[in-house]
């Protein structure tokens, strides 16, 4: 009679899954409150305004938006100055063609006039297959929706999304550029490891979720990256965050400390633990 087997051992139960609702929060770095004060204090002394001259409609300022992506302003702007005169109306240019829109795109000067033009064809031809030319209907539903609805469109990715929501529905949006991801890299508030969509979602994840705080870090860090903290060559000594940022030893000349009178460490409470690390 052959010898009866053991009986199994129980499974041992799974490992729990860490929800999203325990994930930690990335921790706010020591000097972003200060970071922050200090750029809307050097270039938006009065607060962030809604911007002026902004197309009327959502579809428009969408557009709008798609041309300025990786372009200069200066192209931009006469991009769309020659696309409103040619069409007064988007269903001429959804008759027109991508080739159409190319030609004026091209005209006009500036960059990627090609697949721009593609872009805002596949984006109209998208509207015209579900209804009328017009994203107005965003502006009555919640920032998820709204978000979904624009991600969904031909050539909309999320940072064409954030700036569409940020400027012309006025939410509090996120949007992170270039100028931005280095800003935090110098800082050494993320990794340089990191990936440019991961600073993305720790931006959000940080920055206080109200139009304002949003639109200023944006609308400064921006301008600041432009002019002053440039990709190559940083104008360091003339830094007002150069006290703050550990790279500005290293990429150029320092000074004591910030020229701009205004705040200090000492006098802005921390808003989280001192590491920079998410």
């Amino acid at each position: 009679m052959p010898a009866r087997r053991p009986p199994a051992a129980p499974a041992a139960p799974p490992a729990p899954t860490q929800s999203a609702s325990t994930v930690p929060a990335p921790s706010v770095p020591h000097t972003f409150a200060l970071v922050s004060a200090r750029l809307q204090a050097q270039y938006l002394p009065g607060g962030p305004a809604p911007r002026t001259g902004r197309p009327e409609t959502l579809l428009s300022g969408l557009i709008r938006t798609i041309l300025g992506q990786q372009n200069t302003r200066a192209a931009a702007d006469r991009q769309w100055a020659a696309l409103r005169e040619r069409y007064p109306r988007w269903e001429a240019a959804l008759l027109d063609g991508p080739d159409g829109l190319e030609g004026t795109l091209k005209a006009a000067g500036g960059g990627l006039h090609r697949s721009k033009a593609r872009h805002i064809h596949a984006l109209l031809q998208a509207l015209d297959d579900t209804g009328p030319l017009s994203l107005e209907g965003l502006r009555d539903q919640a920032d998820a929706a709204a978000r979904a609805r624009l991600e969904a469109l031909p050539g909309v990715g999320r940072h064409t999304a954030s700036l569409t929501l940020l400027f012309d529905l006025r939410r509090a949006a996120m949007p992170v550029e270039g100028n931005l991801d280095r800003l935090a890299r110098r800082l050494e508030w993320v990794p340089d490891g990191w990936t440019a969509a991961r600073v993305v979602r720790w931006f959000d994840a940080v920055t206080p979720p109200t139009w304002a705080a949003r639109a200023s870090l944006h609308v400064a860090g921006v301008r600041h990256g432009r002019e002053i903290c440039t990709a190559r060559h940083p104008r360091c000594d003339i830094c007002v965050l150069s006290d703050l940022c550990p790279s500005a030893a290293i990429l150029g000349p320092t000074r004591p400390g910030p020229t701009l009178a205004g705040p200090s460490l000492a006098g802005l409470a921390s808003p989280g633990p001192a590491s920079g690390r998410a």
